[in-house]
């Protein structure tokens, strides 16, 4: 175990986690940062919605330049997967792939996990995300597929809400079953009939880019779209939270109060697992209010004093 206490480790490299280093690093605070490199911001190609970037920016240049800021700073970033998490008394076990670290404060901005079509080759889908064949958050870059023809794969409720989004940048949307035929209720039904949104059944296969577009096989025959968007739902990364009792939703996201702080004082959450809202300036700005609670909460156990 490393003799140190941090005053907060944070968990999660994307730009939750990387605002929260900025904030907690100029409160003069010790910092720890914990990235397994999984953060989704990494993949986004050109981020179009993030104010101060009027010609985008790439996600990954996007990260660095948080990185290289939080570093200036004094934060400390380990390349490492936490595995554990505990609280001993009044302080955090925070458990690594490669030792072991203890903290007076933890915020988890462990994000979510897309969930991704089965047949798709993820030499074909990095290929398929990178041209923007192939989208997963239309709040994000559904400017990008303004008439476009676009597919949905997806059922339910969850694939005919994001249809019905979608809609709203193009005419051309067809929802397309994962696995089989359409598992829609007569309310999803009727909502796609008026909105002119096409239904065809799966299963889904064959993904390969295709020109400028993205085909697939279908029950109906092969298909070609400008963009794919799949409606698949998503992997909360609460697991650490639930270690240590944090409370969760029915849908595993981690509640919080109303600066971010869980059930268990001293750990905070921010960022998609908290609302998987998939926006960077939402977790940005849920990143500032834990770090400025965190830095409280630190000064009231112990004057934080230069």
């Amino acid at each position: 175990m490393a003799n140190e206490i941090d005053d907060c480790i944070i968990i999660g490299a994307g730009p939750a986690g990387l605002t929260a280093a900025i904030y907690l690093a100029r409160y003069h605070l010790s910092i720890r940062l914990f990235d397994s490199g999984e953060s989704r911001a990494g993949w986004i190609p050109t981020s179009h919605n993030h104010a101060g970037y009027p010609e985008g920016i790439n996600g990954k240049d996007l990260l660095n330049r948080m990185y290289r800021q939080a570093m200036q700073y004094g934060a400390i970033r380990e390349d490492k997967r936490v595995v554990h998490l505990a609280r001993t008394g009044d302080r955090f076990i925070v458990g690594t792939d490669t030792g072991t670290y203890s903290a007076r404060s933890v915020l988890l901005a462990t994000g979510v996990v897309n969930c991704r079509p089965d047949a798709l080759d993820e030499a074909v889908h990095d290929a398929a995300l990178a041209r923007g064949l192939l989208r997963y958050c239309p709040v994000c870059d559904g400017y990008e597929v303004t008439d476009k023809r676009v597919g949905v794969i997806g059922t339910g409720t969850h694939g005919t809400a994001e249809a019905l989004f979608l809609r709203g940048f193009t005419r051309d949307v067809t929802l397309i079953s994962p696995n089989g035929g359409h598992e829609l209720d007569a309310e999803c039904r009727q909502k796609l009939d008026a909105a002119g949104i096409a239904r065809v059944s799966g299963p889904c296969g064959g993904y390969a880019i295709e020109g400028d577009t993205l085909a697939l096989d279908t029950a109906d025959g092969r298909m070609a779209f400008d963009s794919v968007y799949p409606a698949l739902g998503s992997h909360v990364r609460s697991e650490l939270a639930e270690m240590v009792g944090a409370r969760v939703s029915e849908d595993r996201c981690i509640v919080t109060d109303d600066h971010c702080e869980t059930s268990v004082p001293g750990l905070f959450a921010a960022g998609d697992v908290v609302l998987g809202l998939d926006q960077i300036s939402h977790a940005m700005g849920m990143a500032g209010v834990a770090s400025t609670t965190i830095r409280n909460h630190l000064a009231a156990e112990s004057p934080l004093l230069r």
